[in-house]
């Protein structure tokens, strides 16, 4: 087991995103080193995350249970809220809580935007998507269960 390591060494994840289609191919600009995963780590997921211009972060969501933190260590992304938009550059960063702003990173700029993100991994943690028909739940195994807002499977 490493205890350190070259972030560089760390594989980039393969699968972009656990959405279902139609959303999974909104995160094709998305590139994702799962830090915390390589290093055995499983309270909380810490990825160093790239987004190609015009990528997203994710779909515009709140969660119950989990908090995230993000810094940006370099490009402009554009925070996008419930509440309205804060233009990022490198140094800044942003915490959201249980039920709070709705929020995701878009990458309006012409070249690519790196930052850190953290996050735990609460099960039973539900997450509304206010601006899409979608919704998640983390299952006790810790995946994902995606369905519509009326609750019919995705």
């Amino acid at each position: 087991m490493d205890l350190a390591v070259f972030v560089g060494d760390i594989e980039e994840r393969q699968r972009k995103s656990s959405y279902p289609e139609p959303f999974f191919g909104r995160m094709s600009r998305r590139k994702k080193r799962v830090l915390g995963d390589f290093f055995g780590i499983t309270n909380f997921g810490v990825n160093l995350t790239e987004l190609l211009p015009g990528g997203e972060s994710s779909i515009l969501h709140r969660h119950s249970k989990q908090e995230e933190f993000i810094f940006i260590l370099s490009g402009n992304p554009t925070l996008v809220t419930d509440q309205g938009e804060i233009q990022l550059k490198p140094g800044m960063c942003a915490g959201f809580r249980t039920d709070g702003v709705a929020h995701h990173l878009v990458n309006r700029s012409s070249s690519s935007a790196t930052y850190i993100e953290v996050g735990d991994r609460s099960i039973g943690d539900h997450v509304t998507y206010p601006n899409d028909d979608l919704q998640a739940d983390l299952g006790p195994d810790g995946r994902w269960i995606f369905t519509h807002k009326d609750g019919r499977p995705y």
